[in-house]
């Protein structure tokens, strides 16, 4: 049984310009899936408040990370 529909993406930040308080360069965050965000090239992420909010998409590489390390950096809803 798949607990998790949608699997969960995460990306690291490698621009923060305009968003120093919000994201650091170089760290993962986990991505929202929003179609919506997608469409005007914006990406919503958990920040440093661990709250999600939207981004450039520039901003972010995806990534993937193995099982153990994606469990870690999963924030729970």
């Amino acid at each position: 049984m798949n607990e998790n529909a949608i699997k969960t993406q995460f990306v690291v930040c490698i621009k923060n310009e305009n968003y120093a308080a919000s994201l650091e360069v170089r760290k993962i965050y986990q991505v929202i899936p929003d179609s919506k965000a997608i469409e005007h090239h914006m990406m919503r992420v958990i920040d440093e408040s661990q709250e999600d909010y939207l981004y450039p998409e520039n901003y972010f590489v995806p990534i993937d990370l193995p099982k153990v390390a994606e469990d870690i950096f999963s924030i729970s809803a």
